[in-house]
């Protein structure tokens, strides 16, 4: 088995002390705000998702019984763990949270757990209700030497109804593994990594790839490929695949200037391109890069950090309502612990704010837009000199917006709405094309999209103006 360099140098332990505020700091226009910071018995979260009934759900280290607990966190902060895993001998129901759930089209969440589960201990498949009802729906690694792969990262949703994702090990060669599996449990293994001589086709994912708007599925390996830097790739739902760039080895000296070893899930903006990072790579100090991936597959790189604007950013972009695409670094210079970022399509970066450890540090997962237009992340320390981790919310203008469950899907597919201040809407639109629609909450609308909507923005019109859906929502056949 191969060890990803990213691995090495960023893992971290998760261990120290206990207390709860809430801070403001200002960096230039930007407001970032620490809502919550965990307590000893809860440790540090890795990113958190909104829920149909507009709090704010998640995974965090620790739990009752030290593997992992799913949460639940109020608008302001106030948590509340929800299920605490390996709550049974053996861990059946799962261990090593370290991907937070997503929201199903059902309102329940869905998500995996990166070990438990069987004697292999090789991770779970879980449906679980808000007020936190688990259903373990499949079990990895169900025979030896674990064909469908272990230790899972993380799931999508896609149009079918079905969720897509990765597992990190396992596979015929155990480097890894792309699936997908449906709301019921049906396993389909769809791409076994180093299949192709010397691992041409990229090994060891850290992350799942994204549905594009064609249909097909998008992701990154963060090793393997012709350079043993890492691959971007393709794979239809049939499992068709192929490699469409490879990321350059990653070495301490320059010689890698457009980046090695992709972490992040890949975002796609409404022309066809994907964006992503690399934990390492770039210019002379080797320590990441900002890239794109154009609708005609030409790669560019759009920002290569330099220590002072941070660096190693170890987790994926966050497109958000104003077209500009958010991150987040786990290092940087002097003392930083981190910073926000944010880079056009056009490749104009800005630094917007420096974590130095007086509130919380080493922000390692991806952001996440709430629908009241605020970027929400986590880092897994809180103030120096210890320990535990916080959640931080980051306003930078952006307006209030509606998010739909899933992103796509066919004509005649009833699909959420998510937003605030949902209560006496009088229209939903898909690309200008009116449906039905109700509203079940202030925070929740049911729709169904129209037989003649097409690919593009989802208008909700409630009492107090018009709110625009982010990202599209693409219209599949």
């Amino acid at each position: 088995m191969k060890t990803s360099k990213a691995s090495l140098t960023l893992s971290a332990a998760f261990a120290c002390a206990a207390i709860t505020f809430s801070l403001a700091a200002r960096a230039q226009a930007q407001t970032v705000t620490f809502l919550t910071q965990f307590t000893g018995n809860q440790g540090s979260a890795t990113t958190v998702i909104q829920g149909a009934d507009g709090n704010f759900y998640g995974s965090a280290f620790n739990g009752a019984y030290q593997k992992g607990q799913i949460f639940r966190m109020a608008a302001d902060g106030e948590l509340t763990t929800i299920y605490s895993f390996c709550a049974q001998t053996g861990c059946p129901d799962g261990d090593s949270v370290d991907r937070s759930p997503i929201l199903g089209s059902d309102g329940d969440l869905y998500g995996v757990t990166g070990g438990g589960g069987n004697s292999s201990q090789s991770g779970t498949f879980y449906k679980m209700t808000l007020d936190g009802k688990i259903t373990t729906l499949y079990t990895f690694c169900p025979v030896v030497r674990c064909a469908d792969g272990q230790a899972p990262r993380g799931i999508i949703l896609a149009s079918d109804g079905n969720f897509y994702g990765t597992a990190e090990l396992g596979g015929k060669f155990n480097v890894g593994t792309i699936f997908s599996i449906s709301p019921t449990g049906m396993f389909k293994l769809l791409h076994t990594f180093c299949s192709q001589t010397n691992c041409n086709d990229g090994a060891d994912p850290k992350s799942p790839p994204v549905q594009g708007t064609d249909g097909n599925f998008y992701g990154t390996a963060s090793e393997g490929g012709t350079h043993n830097g890492g691959v971007i790739y393709q794979i239809t739902a049939a499992g068709t695949y192929k490699v469409l760039h490879n990321f350059c080895t990653y070495t301490y000296q320059p010689s890698c200037p457009t980046g090695a070893n992709p972490t992040g899930t890949l975002v796609q903006d409404s022309k066809g391109n994907f964006f992503g990072t690399t934990a390492f790579g770039g210019n002379t100090k080797n320590i990441g890069v900002v890239f794109e991936l154009t609708s005609k597959n030409e790669y560019k790189v759009l920002h290569s950090f330099l220590g002072y604007d941070g660096s190693f950013p170890t987790s994926g972009l966050a497109l958000a309502s104003d077209g500009s695409l958010y991150g987040l670094t786990v290092g940087g210079g002097g003392p930083a612990k981190g910073n926000i970022y944010r880079v056009t399509s056009a490749g104009v970066f800005k630094s917007i704010y420096v974590f130095r450890g007086n509130q919380g540090y080493d922000p390692f997962y991806s952001l996440f837009q709430g629908t009241n237009g605020d970027l929400y992340g986590t880092t897994l320390y809180g103030p120096l000199p210890c320990c535990y981790g916080t959640i931080f919310s980051l306003s930078d203008g952006m307006g209030p917006l509606v998010e739909t469950v899933p992103v796509a899907g066919k004509v005649g597919r009833r699909i959420i709405i998510l937003g605030n201040g949902l209560s006496g809407t009088r229209s939903v639109k898909f690309n200008g094309k009116a449906a039905t629609f109700t509203v079940v909450s202030d925070t929740d609308i049911k729709a169904t999209v129209p037989s003649d909507a097409t690919t593009g923005t989802v208008t909700v019109v409630t009492p107090t103006g018009t709110l625009k859906s982010n990202p599209q929502f693409v219209v599949t056949k």
